[in-house]
This record gives C-alpha cells, sequence and structure tokens, in this order.
C-alpha cells in the first residue's frame, strides 16, 4: 500500500475533479501492474493497474488507496468491473469512496468472489484526498496556506466583490478540490480570520 500512496501522491493537483489514486498489482510477491489516476481525472488508476499487468492480472492481489468505483459516470465500465472481470483474487482497499454514485465497488467484487478488506493505511490515504473528501462532505474545496503549489488544482483569486465562501463554493462546483494561498498576503490572514483555512504548511 506504501508504493499505492506514492503513486497517488505523485498525481496530487493534476486529477481534479477526481480523487489522486494508486493501484498496485502483486502476483506470487511480485509486482506485476501499477496505476494512477491519469491527468484530469482519466483513466482511473484501476483501468491502468490492469492493463499494466497484462495476462498476469488473473489471480492477483490488489492494493488501492481508494475503494474502486461502482459505477462511472463515462459511460466506461467501473473500476469494480473491470477488475472483477480480470479475475483478480483478493483487494485491498485503504479507504472507501465517499461519492454516493460511485460507492459500492467493494460490495460488487464480493459478490463477485473477490475477497476484499478495507481500512489498510486508512489515515494516509483520506489525507492525500482530504480535498475531494471536504467537497463532498461540506461542498467546499480544501484550502491551505502553502508557498508550493504542486500538491493543489490551483491558487485561489477571488473576483473582486465575491465572498469568498461564495466562491470557494462556486470553485467546488467547477470541481476544483484543492486550492493554496501564499502565505503573509492580506487575503491569508482575510481567510484564516473566517475560518476558511484547514491548513497551514509549514515552509
Amino acid at each position: 500500500m506504501n508504493r499505492a500512496l506514492a503513486l497517488a501522491r505523485r498525481q496530487m493537483g493534476k486529477v481534479a475533479p477526481n480523487p489522486a489514486v494508486g493501484c498496485v498489482i502483486v502476483k506470487g510477491g511480485q509486482l506485476i501492474g501499477e496505476g494512477a489516476t491519469g491527468y484530469g481525472g482519466r483513466p482511473h488508476a484501476e483501468e491502468i493497474a490492469v492493463v499494466d499487468a497484462g495476462e498476469e492480472v488473473f489471480g492477483g492481489e490488489v492494493f488501492v488507496t481508494l475503494a474502486p468505483c461502482g459505477q462511472r459516470t463515462a459511460g466506461r465500465p467501473s473500476c469494480s468491473h473491470v477488475l472483477a472481470e480480470a479475475k483478480v483474487a483478493r483487494l485491498h482497499a485503504a479507504c472507501e469512496d465517499p461519492h454516493p454514485f460511485a460507492a459500492h465497488g467493494l460490495t460488487y467484487l464480493t459478490a463477485s468472489g473477490v475477497d476484499t478488506s478495507l481500512g489498510l493505511m486508512r489515515d494516509e490515504a483520506q489525507t492525500v484526498n482530504c480535498g475531494f473528501f471536504k467537497v463532498i462532505r461540506t461542498g467546499l474545496p480544501w484550502l491551505a496556506i502553502d508557498m508550493d503549489p504542486s500538491r493543489y488544482d490551483r491558487a485561489f483569486e477571488p473576483v473582486p466583490g465575491e465572498d469568498h465562501g461564495v466562491a470557494l463554493k462556486r470553485l467546488a462546483r467547477e470541481g476544483v478540490t484543492r486550492m493554496f494561498i501564499r502565505p503573509d498576503t492580506k487575503l491569508a490572514f482575510e481567510l484564516t480570520a473566517s475560518g476558511l483555512v484547514d491548513e497551514i504548511v509549514s515552509p
């Protein structure tokens, strides 16, 4: 799972509106396939890992940072269907997918004969996708004060005169999940005072 988390972290800030997911497939103690969510959210990590594993995927053991989706909005097979059709033997998911449309992938896999487990390195996986989880839960993206822009979808630059909370909700509806503002700015002080900042990253 550590390798899957590392793959997911590499894609942070590059896959909105989808979560950054890492997937690793092993067999006989050997890595046979891996993948991470593609730029802009497609393809999904599990799809890439299954293709990477090729014919060796049959009977493989999957480690994925977010439970495979149960449904898709783009008309393609869900990741749970892809994995079931690939005949993997076991799947370990770090945390459940909170999206009401995409959930229930583990239920489908279990019903398809795949041995599933949930919770391995849950806290670490939830940290990677804190923005995705927050948007689902509150309708607001994750907002951090940080000098390093690499882990974020974009900087928060509100329209003049627009309420900050309203602006954040609008951006979340547009698919933004993680945003940053630079420290020691007037905007950083305003957002901190209003309680809208989730994290202050030390230099």
